[in-house]
């Protein structure tokens, strides 16, 4: 077996937990690699298919960068939560060891994420356009640059026209990503079961917008008003897109493979929800 390392560099209690996993697993007769520190651009991994196991170390951005590495590879997560939130981590410091050995021997419920295939299109300084295609397993968001300018789009569903809109951004994401930046725009909490979009309008100048559904089929399109050209920020899962230059047009679909979340069992999206929205000590 071969286990990749992903932790939170920043935090010295994850790095310390993750040299102990790696003494542990080596034990067990496994092979392990660390993942290379989030701002080691240079670095990489050569072959991600190659591994067995991911097990990430820290907050829920450590997890969505652990899937980022994964990206269409289908090798399973196990997140260790050392973050505020938690949402989509397995269990806490507490029960490191026990939880990756449960993976290790495939002891853990297998929770199959869809994802969200986001292409951007973006026109530089020179009037040249070019597309961005990346992966997300949370969430595709747009919002208004430094200068707080109100944004104007069009939203379409499918080729089918759904709103114009003027406010500070749209959401689009997958169940998963609903209890984060979508839920906090005011967005509902979504099972992991869904397979379709959540969208939801960021502060919308009109009481009538609101979150709506899509189906597992469909394509979401948000096209830049080009009598208000602003400066707009794209984030796929908070990496952004696109980054000096104008914001044409953005589409996001599902992905065509899907990201595999190790937890506890069928329920445990339940009791995070519990545990973190309503106060609940769940077991984990």
């Amino acid at each position: 077996m071969k286990v990749l390392i992903v932790t939170n560099y920043s935090r010295s209690d994850a790095v310390a937990d993750a040299s102990k996993l790696e003494g542990y697993v080596t034990e067990q007769g496994a092979e392990v690699e660390w993942a290379p520190d989030l701002y080691n651009l240079g670095a990489r991994i050569d072959d991600i298919s190659s591994f067995d196991l991911v097990v990430s170390l820290g907050g829920d951005g450590t997890l969505l960068r652990a899937a980022r590495l994964v990206g269409y590879a289908g090798v399973p997560i196990v997140g260790i939560s050392y973050g505020h939130l938690g949402f989509l981590t397995c269990a806490g410091p507490e029960a490191l060891i026990r939880t990756v050995d449960d993976a290790m021997k495939g002891r853990l419920h297998a929770s199959r994420r869809y994802t969200l295939e986001v292409q951007a299109e973006f026109m530089d300084a020179a009037q040249k356009r070019f597309v961005v295609d990346k992966m997300a397993l949370n969430d595709l968001s747009i919002g208004h640059g430094i200068h707080g300018d109100v944004l104007s789009f069009e939203v379409n569903v499918s080729g089918n026209h759904i709103d114009k809109l003027r406010g500070d951004g749209f959401v689009v994401s997958t169940a998963t990503g609903s209890t984060g930046y979508a839920l906090a725009a005011g967005g509902p909490i979504v099972t992991p079961e869904f397979e379709g979009m959540v969208c939801v309008p960021v502060a919308p100048h009109t009481i009538m917008a609101r979150a709506f559904l899509t189906g597992p089929t469909d394509v979401v399109e948000i096209e830049v008003d080009p009598e208000r050209p602003v400066d707009i920020c794209v984030f796929a899962d908070g990496q952004p897109m696109g980054e000096g230059a104008s914001l044409v047009r953005v589409s996001c679909k599902r992905g065509s493979e899907d990201v595999i979340l190790l937890n506890r069992s069928r329920e445990s999206f339940y009791d995070s929800v519990s545990r973190v929205f309503y106060g609940k000590a769940a077991e984990r």
